[in-house]
């Protein structure tokens, strides 16, 4: 029972709240998953309304294409959230989405799955690509990055302090053995490591560094906020959950900037006022979990709701 609990949706009752759906508007999932808000969301909408779902994941994109066969309303798109200018342009959908969902990170079900090498707790290949079609996998990365890249990533993305007695161990290893498997990393920097949190794995820090630097999450992320920007409506809603404060910084600095907040714009260049006028209005400062929803879903321990709405 407890692992079907960690896979309901997060923030589900409150992401259709502040959606506040249109029963005849577009909206966009960028991160489908396994469909858990947009089917919530197609409960909302009338028969003219259209949902757009965009995945890079294939499991992901395979469940999308079924949904999208019982639901003539549903529109899948394959590929990373920055085709989202892409997808506005080929719909001729500019300034008439009436509501974006971001759910970043990785999914319940990539954790759940060894051979996805995104957990330090299944063992499997060392992979962590959210789309296994392209780019290099974390074991490939592993093998070849410099060791002062490996600390500075390290350090930026998974803001882990040891980061380089932990690279120095890693860089060891790897001249003596190839390092495929998540449990050979996750060995190796449990032993380096010298002090463990109290319920953190001690490997948490890094697997988080390495999968976002592999996807390169937060150089997506900036820019498919922007895209989304200039495909919502005037009234159109921004709901994005983060579970991390790296990826909720950039999300809280990109509505800030949007809607002109004086902390964003003070370490700004100076410019003409006209510059500064608002395109956002922040509707929530961060939404947290209670313990009762904790309790029902551990995984909305550490998530962030924010949304924003679009006034220009």
């Amino acid at each position: 029972m407890k692992k079907q609990e960690q896979h309901q949706p997060v923030f589900l009752d409150e992401v259709i709240q502040y959606l506040a759906i249109n029963p005849q508007g577009i909206y966009v999932d960028a991160t489908f998953g396994r469909g858990g808000h947009s089917r919530s969301l197609l409960q909302k909408l009338g028969s003219h309304g259209r949902l757009l779902v965009i995945d890079k994941d294939p499991a992901a994109i395979a469940s999308a294409q079924q949904l999208a066969v019982q639901d003539l309303r549903v529109e899948v798109h394959d590929g990373s959230f920055t085709c989202i200018a892409a997808v506005i342009k080929e719909k001729e959908i500019k300034e008439k989405i009436n509501g974006i969902l971001f759910d970043l990170g990785v999914s319940s079900p990539q954790l759940d799955q060894a051979e996805r090498g995104f957990s330090f707790l299944r063992d499997g290949p060392l992979d962590m690509r959210m789309d296994p079609r392209s780019g290099i996998s974390a074991a490939e990365w592993i093998q070849t990055v410099r060791e002062e890249d490996m600390v500075r990533i390290f350090k930026e993305y998974g803001e882990e302090r040891y980061a380089k007695r932990i690279a120095r161990a890693i860089a060891h290893l790897r001249n003596e053995t190839s390092i495929t498997t998540t449990k050979q990393l996750a060995d190796i920097v449990s032993e380096a490591h010298p002090h463990w949190e109290k319920h953190k794995h001690p490997a948490t820090r890094v697997f988080q560094a390495i999968r976002i630097w592999i996807n390169n999450e937060f150089g997506e992320l900036t820019m498919a906020l922007k895209q989304s920007l200039e495909g919502l409506a005037v009234g159109g809603r921004l709901a994005v959950i983060s579970f991390h404060s790296l990826e909720d910084r950039i999300v809280k600095q990109f509505i800030r900037e949007q809607a002109c907040e004086p902390n964003a714009l003070k370490c700004l260049p100076m410019t003409t006022p006209a510059h500064f006028q608002p395109r956002l209005k922040v509707l929530t400062r961060g939404i947290k979990a209670d313990a009762q929803k904790i309790d029902e879903n551990p995984r909305c321990r550490s998530a962030v709701l924010r949304v924003a709405e679009k006034i220009r």
